[in-house]
């Protein structure tokens, strides 16, 4: 890791130095020759379980407990995805079988979901950049039944990468009511979106009406339950700086305004864009639950159940810190932790950036019901294992 990292985490992470986990070297080699050292906290290992993948994004786990994961295949906008069958996952093995491809053609599919209804008919939901989409599954063979069912459309369209991107990916979590909650990205880097649809999260009842339950959210990549909190992450806008807005958590409460593209999170606190004013300002804007550097695109958040003897990965939240599009920049490319209180924003795995060389781009997260969790890496197509040391 660079002095110039080591220097951004001591002045970004704020948290007692004695409590953090403390992160020993491992050196990683893929299948592809390529050698990195990470690392990880003390008492634990890491392993790539899966490799040969390409654009690998999030993950879900059917009622059987098998994972499925979705492949977006490359960073444009195609119609090559995947949702790949990962199957039970052996928690001890360092190395898996080569995934099932379960359905092919998609378009951008980032997130998948799984409900099983009051008739008890389980159900697959697919996001993709034009619909949100579900399948009948069948649980006892792990395979998809069916047709599918289109829920929803969004708009599919946006300014290219050349003037600030748009943002193609849809992220599904289904309630236990079967109300289905679908974060939508902007069109634009910043801008007053025509259509309201764009840059909130939304509600899809089982009866098909719709609602906007946060808004304001540039790019809601991240999006989970726990408990009864919501949690999503957020990436900010380009145009500020090299050092702001923050990359942002929320605790999404109903009606939630966070303020794009009209305000910003800087340092935890709201503050106006003015190239963007509005009447009300940011009166009303929310405040993140917790916030990251400026440019590290927070993705997957995963909330760890309490395990024991288990202080690192326990009883916080755990997010994947993407890394800026511009590695001279220098943010994230690192998994970390954060409090439940979210006071607390930790380093949990590092080394995915040494200098300008980028090893991975952390994307999806779940935990693996033993007290270990797995995450994917979109840059190498690796899915990797972090469990306590044997």
């Amino acid at each position: 890791m660079t002095r110039v990292l080591v220097a951004l985490l001591a002045l970004t992470f704020v948290s007692s130095l004695a409590a953090q986990p403390r992160l020993v070297p491992q050196a990683i080699t893929l299948d592809d020759a390529s050698h990195f050292t990470l690392k990880v906290p003390s008492g634990y290992r890491l392993d790539p379980v899966v490799q040969g993948l390409h654009r690998v994004r999030f993950f879900a786990r059917d009622p059987m407990g098998r994972l499925l994961v979705t492949d977006m295949h490359d960073l444009t906008d195609n119609r090559k995805g995947q949702l790949l069958m990962l199957g039970r996952p052996d928690a001890a093995a360092t190395r898996w079988s080569t995934p099932t491809v379960m359905l092919d053609g998609l378009r951008n599919p980032n997130s998948i979901a799984f409900h099983t209804d009051a008739k008890s008919r389980t159900w697959l939901y697919l996001a993709l950049t034009q619909a949100l989409l579900r399948y009948p599954y069948d649980v006892a063979t792990g395979r998809i039944s069916g047709a599918p069912e289109t829920l929803a459309t969004f708009p599919d369209y946006g300014l290219s990468y050349k003037y600030g991107g748009w943002h193609l990916t849809r992220t599904v979590i289904v309630e236990k009511d079967g109300t289905a909650l679908v974060s939508v990205g902007s069109s634009c880097n910043a801008c007053v979106e025509k259509e309201p649809v764009r840059a909130s999260i939304i509600a899809l009842a089982p009866d098909g009406k719709q609602r906007t339950v946060a808004r304001g959210l540039r790019n809601a990549v991240g999006l989970i339950r726990d408990g009864d909190a919501l949690i999503a992450t957020n990436q900010g806008a380009d145009h500020l700086g090299l050092n702001r807005p923050d990359e942002t958590m929320y605790r999404i409460v109903d009606g939630m305004d966070a303020g794009w593209p009209y305000c910003y999170s800087d340092g935890g606190r709201v503050r106006a864009d003015s190239k963007f004013p509005r009447a009300s300002g940011c009166k009303g804007v929310a405040t993140p639950f917790a916030h990251f550097p400026a440019h590290s695109s927070a993705l997957g958040v995963l909330p760890m159940p309490a395990h024991d003897g288990d202080d690192v990965l326990a009883n916080h939240y755990i997010v994947a810190l993407h890394g800026s599009t511009n590695e001279r920049i220098g943010h994230g490319y690192m998994l970390v932790r954060v409090s439940h209180d979210g006071r607390k924003v930790e380093p949990l795995i590092t080394g995915f950036l040494d200098d300008r060389t980028v090893n991975g781009r952390p994307a999806g997260l779940i935990d693996d019901g033993v007290g270990g969790l797995y995450f994917s890496d979109d840059r190498k197509g690796v899915i990797y294992h972090l469990r306590k040391t044997p």
